[in-house]
């Protein structure tokens, strides 16, 4: 079983619409391979857009711990208030309360209560969803607004997928990760075989191209890049190309901006899906008969 993560060093360069092209190509007559897909994105889950789920099970996440006060214990001595770094508290007359967006979990005025009146109590951050597609198994999630721990969330969507995958002898988990080069994506990429950087060129796109390459290098992950949109900016594609050559990371395609892309997301499929005869579909052929080369050892490739 492999594991494919699709990354982006910035959001809009058409990561999803590239993980959910591979997830069509990769099943029914046009591939081989059985996959499990995992949207990673937990902050901004979009791959399910494009993929019509059923939602199968609905599981409730529970992130990190807020401080909160046993009005009946305490005492208004207000040493809560004192030591709390991040103002979470509050008081007015002797009577105090927290502020479950400011505080931050850190129990330092657990600590310090000298009446043991304050507890620290697990908070329900989102929820995350097991759901079948057309194309395979999908796990996603949602963080729900202001919440933390995102990394968390996405290692669970993970393992959850990888454990679907080796339970049914599936071939494949394709990863749809969060851009940038947060804690989030260094969850998604963890145990990674491959990861396919999307960019796009732009000056946007070149740099931050390079911030999420520095960081599967730094992980020991294998990477290779396509370019989105590569004909709407020719002297940037060619800046691309040459950071590649130069650093010796393997290009697998470029896709040309394609209308169909738009008009696919409207529908709720894959562009590969929708017209499989398109310029953007007959590139994300090509990338996925490398991609699965180097995954899968795809003979015909």
């Amino acid at each position: 079983m492999k594991q494919l993560v699709v990354l982006s060093g910035k959001g809009g360069t058409g990561k999803t619409s590239v993980a959910a092209a591979l997830a069509h190509l990769s099943t029914g007559n046009l591939g081989s391979a059985k996959v499990v897909l995992a949207d990673a994105d937990v902050d901004a889950a979009n791959l399910e857009l494009v993929m019509a789920p059923k939602v199968l099970d609905r599981t409730d996440f529970w992130g990190g711990q807020l401080a909160e006060i046993d009005d009946a214990a305490c005492t208004g001595c207000g040493v809560c208030e004192q030591v709390c770094r991040f103002e979470a508290v509050f008081g007015k007359d002797g009577v105090y309360e927290i502020d479950p967006i400011a505080c931050e979990g850190c129990a330092a005025c657990l600590f310090a209560c000298p009446n043991e009146a304050i507890s620290m109590v697990d908070q329900i951050a989102g929820e995350w969803f097991r759901s079948e597609t057309s194309y395979g198994p999908l796990y996603h999630a949602a963080l729900y607004p202001g919440q933390e721990n995102s990394g968390k969330l996405v290692t669970l969507i993970k393992q959850h997928a990888k454990l679907q995958a080796l339970d049914n002898g599936r071939d494949l988990v394709i990863v749809d990760g969060p851009p940038g080069i947060g804690c989030p994506v260094i969850s998604a990429s963890s145990g990674a075989d491959l990861a396919l950087i999307v960019t796009e060129p732009s000056v946007a796109g070149v740099h931050d191209m390079g911030r999420i390459l520095g960081t599967t290098e730094h992980f020991n992950l294998q990477a290779v890049v396509c370019i989105n949109k590569s004909d709407l900016y020719s002297e940037g594609t060619t800046e691309i190309e040459a950071y590649c050559r130069e650093q010796d990371i393997p290009m697998v395609g470029l896709i040309p901006f394609d209308v169909n892309v738009t008009h696919a997301m409207a529908h709720g499929e894959p562009v590969t899906a929708f017209e499989p005869k398109g310029a953007a579909s007959q590139a994300l052929h090509q990338i996925w008969d490398r991609v699965s080369a180097l995954l899968l050892g795809d003979p015909e490739t």
